[in-house]
């Protein structure tokens, strides 16, 4: 039996019938999922589409065509698109970095006897020397403290740029500098970038590119690294673990409660409140065998890769998992939630609750988490979920049975504990490198990396492109790092479990054998493609490169949200060719379609390609690596 045989991961066509069979359920019930509305709302608006159509003002709404070349001010396709483009990256930008401005309140809230603590210390007093802050002596918390206002600074600052930036190799840097592209604080350069696109403001598409550049910067080397690297503190850096994935997580003889979103201190407070005695006794009372927590889109990994809890499914599995009936609980905190959870949970007895001030949703019973009263509302959430537990119809139960396991928590610390596994030639004090790594890509062993981020979009066949091109890329020996909901589509095909080595070429299988690792690496969030931007610059300074260099792509073949926008263009702006696989709402402008390619290729060393087929598209970024390693030798 061949190698490739002795593992088969699950194909999208499996995860098809699952979601079929579920909407079976919803027309029953009488509610709409997204497939019925993708269906009412095709075809979408060609304006729209293509970005020509602009509502910023009330002269209009304008829409170009070539009867009608300008809007009523003048401004042109170049002009409309540019303004409408970077008014998507500054939302993106907005939403991530607020998401970390509360995870740098947790850290300023936390005590020892509170219901925030600091876990991890050691991040804590590298972030503080790093910064300048004095640790000797004082009391973690104290430290923690003075970080923490330091951190929320960040946001507001009146002079200077992001601390993060230090962390970048010295060429990167140079070539920020030299291109006006370090960002300033935080929530200036979202208010900036709305304040260009205002009626009567910036007008060239040149400066809107670049703004977009500068604004995505503030966010991947400001507000999403601050997400990461204070959560980690607060919350524990993840390291290497085992969960599951899929929706045969869910259990029936279980009380079930989903916590979705992003943020997560609120999935933390359910956490804890599950691990109660008392309640697991009063589960237990009720006809239940226990608590099974799990989680869903980003805040699923934020659990799974700290506690091991196990993740429900990505964006577009949000409705699906409460059409299985078990579902007695789906909490929320912010971002990619579905409107719609609301109406889907009226039909079945699940009970919904929002967090977030950020995040107000009708049907829904909100509470609002604060750093003061998060214990208490979790403890509620969880035992209201228990009492609700003997409510369930049986006629509307069904769950679908396939599940995979997952190796995931690979952060950039994570990573760094398995390389010296791979080779013999690394002493213990050389064990925070990426040497190891280096050393396999030299020899051709591995040919590069693959960083894979971003949604579900109905747009294309969903989960489909991540899942095949990832295959396609560790059959030709390319890793993958993945974050977010493509993390979770490669969790749904089993490609994050570890015999998944079985479907690489020789030179990564090996290096999977040896280190003990999936050849698709899970990282987190999407808040975590900061890990990303980190491991890429620790990789180039081991190397003495400069990013651009190293046979490394960006790849995003589902997005579909601002935050994504905000993403690509930090991960562009930082030297990294990125893969897309939708076109952004650009294409009514040539001029944008050549800035947003070689005209930012031309100043940062990375820029976008397009490529709507998966092989087209995978074929692509294989070329794309292969060039690399051409242009360095090796």
């Amino acid at each position: 039996m061949s190698d490739v045989m002795k593992f088969e991961a699950t194909t999208v066509e499996t995860m098809e019938a699952d979601t079929n069979r579920l909407h079976e359920t919803a027309v029953k019930v009488g509610v709409d999922t997204w497939q019925d509305r993708v269906a009412n709302q095709t075809p979408h608006c060609g304006f729209g589409e293509k970005g020509i159509c602009c509502r910023i003002c009330t002269m209009g709404p304008c829409r170009i065509t070539p009867k009608s070349p300008k809007g009523i001010c003048g401004a042109t396709a170049d002009t409309i698109a540019g303004r409408n483009y970077l008014r998507m990256a500054a939302a993106g930008a907005a939403a991530h970095s607020d998401h970390g401005r509360e995870c740098v309140w947790k850290l300023y809230d936390a005590s020892p006897d509170g219901n925030f603590h600091i876990t991890d210390e050691t991040k804590l007093l590298k972030l503080a020397e790093e910064w300048g802050v004095e640790t000797e002596g004082r009391d973690i918390y104290e430290v923690g403290r003075e970080v923490a206002t330091l951190g929320l600074g960040e946001y507001g600052k009146i002079t200077g740029t992001s601390r993060m930036i230090s962390r970048a190799n010295p060429e990167r840097i140079r070539c920020w500098e030299e291109n006006d592209l370090l960002p300033r604080a935080i929530d200036r350069e979202v208010v900036t970038a709305l304040h260009m696109t205002h009626v009567g403001c910036t007008a060239d598409p040149v400066a809107l590119v670049h703004a977009a550049l500068k604004v995505g910067m503030a966010d991947g080397w400001g507000g999403s690294m601050a997400g990461t690297e204070f959560s980690d503190i607060v919350y524990g850096t993840p390291m290497p673990k085992e969960t599951e994935g899929n929706l045969g997580v869910l259990e029936k003889e279980y009380v079930n409660v989903i916590c979705h979103g992003h943020d997560p201190a609120v999935a933390e407070m359910i956490v804890n409140a599950s691990e109660s005695p008392e309640l697991i006794s009063l589960a237990k009372e009720q006809g239940a065998k226990g608590i099974n927590i799990v989680g869903l889109c980003c805040v699923a990994n934020e659990m799974a890769m700290r506690h091991g809890i196990r993740m429900v499914g990505n964006y577009l599995q949000q409705e699906n998992a409460i059409l299985t009936g078990v579902v007695d609980a789906i909490v929320v905190d912010l971002q990619c939630i579905f409107p719609n959870i609301g109406p889907v949970s009226e039909c079945f007895h699940t009970k919904f609750y929002t967090t977030s001030p950020i995040a107000q949703i009708p049907y829904s019973t909100y509470l609002p988490v604060t750093s003061a009263n998060g214990g208490e509302v979790g403890y509620r959430i969880v035992k209201e979920a228990i009492l609700n537990f003997k409510n369930r119809d049986e006629g509307k139960i069904f769950i679908p049975e396939h599940k995979r396991k997952a190796a995931i928590g690979y952060s950039c610390e994570g990573i760094k504990s398995r390389l010296d596994a791979v080779t013999n030639s690394h002493v213990d004090e050389e064990l925070d490198t990426y040497k190891p790594l280096i050393d396999c890509v030299k020899a051709g062993v591995i040919r590069g990396a693959a960083a894979f981020v971003g949604c579900n979009n109905p747009k294309v066949r969903p989960d489909y492109s991540h899942i095949e091109i990832m295959k396609k890329l560790i059959a030709n020996d390319i890793v993958v790092v993945a974050t977010g909901c493509a993390a979770q589509a490669a969790s749904k095909a089993g490609l994050l479990e570890k015999d998944a080595k079985f479907l690489c070429g020789e030179g990564l299988k090996r290096v999977c054998t040896l280190a003990d690792i999936p050849p698709v690496l899970h990282m987190g969030s999407c808040v975590d493609i900061s890990r990303m931007m980190l491991l890429a610059t620790g990789i180039a300074k081991d190397w003495g490169i400069d990013v651009p260099q190293v046979p490394v792509v960006g790849c995003a073949p589902e997005w579909m949200s601002e935050k994504a926008v905000a993403i690509a263009n930090y991960v562009v702006a930082t030297g990294i060719d990125t893969y897309l696989g939708v076109y952004p709402q650009v294409q009514g402008s040539d001029k944008m379609m050549e800035l947003i390619t070689e005209g930012t290729r031309a100043m940062t060393g990375g820029g976008y390609y397009f490529y709507t087929n998966p092989d087209d598209l995978v074929n692509a970024i294989i070329n794309g690596i292969e060039a690399k390693r051409a242009a360095l030798g090796i």
